[in-house]
C-alpha cells in the first residue's frame, strides 16, 4: 500500500503568464466524480484520431489539456467542466470540424512540475494542487502541459493580490 502524496512532494512556483493562450482541441464535458471513467477514453480518442496532426497554426509541439468552462467558475471545480485536449495555436488559427477553441487568460499562475515526468504522477500532483488551500485559485482555466521534450506541469490560474 502506497502512502498518500503530500503537497510538499509537488512544490510549485508562481509565474506571470503575460498573454492569453489560445488552445484548439477535442472537448469533453465531465465532472470530478465521473473523471476516472470519462477522461482516459477522451485521451485515447485524442491519440487514435491523430488530433495534433489536424490542428494548424500550432506554436510548438506541446500538448495542453485545459480544464475550463466550470459550472461554478470563479468559485470551485464542482459540477460540470470542460476538458479540452489539444495544442496552443495562434489566436487566428482555424478550428477543425469537431474541435473547439478555448482561451486561457493572462495573469498569475501557480506552476506545479510533475517529477518524475510520467502520466501516473499527474493524478497525485492534482491532489497536491487541490490541497493548496492558501492559493487564490480562479477556477477559470487550468491546464496540464505535456512538453514535446517529455516534461509535464500543471498550471493553475491565480487571482491577483
Amino acid at each position: 500500500m502506497s502512502t498518500p502524496q503530500t503537497p510538499s512532494e509537488f512544490p510549485h512556483h508562481v509565474a506571470d503568464q503575460p498573454e492569453a493562450i489560445t488552445v484548439v482541441g477535442l472537448e469533453l464535458r465531465t465532472t470530478n466524480p465521473e473523471a476516472m471513467q470519462t477522461i482516459p477514453p477522451h485521451w485515447q480518442r485524442f491519440g487514435q484520431e491523430g488530433v495534433l496532426d489536424r490542428i494548424s497554426g500550432r506554436v510548438d509541439g506541446d500538448v495542453l489539456a485545459v480544464y475550463t468552462h466550470f459550472a461554478n467558475a470563479g468559485r470551485d471545480n464542482t459540477g460540470l467542466y470542460s476538458l479540452v485536449i489539444g495544442a496552443q495555436v495562434t489566436p487566428d488559427a482555424p478550428v477543425p470540424a469537431g474541435m473547439v477553441r478555448v482561451v486561457v487568460p493572462a495573469g498569475p499562475r501557480a506552476i506545479f512540475p510533475v517529477l518524475p515526468a510520467s502520466f501516473d504522477r499527474v493524478g497525485p500532483a492534482w491532489g497536491a494542487v487541490w490541497a493548496q488551500t492558501a492559493l487564490p485559485k480562479t477556477f477559470v482555466a487550468e491546464f496540464e502541459r505535456y512538453g514535446a521534450h517529455g516534461d509535464i506541469s500543471i498550471s493553475i490560474g491565480l487571482g491577483r493580490h
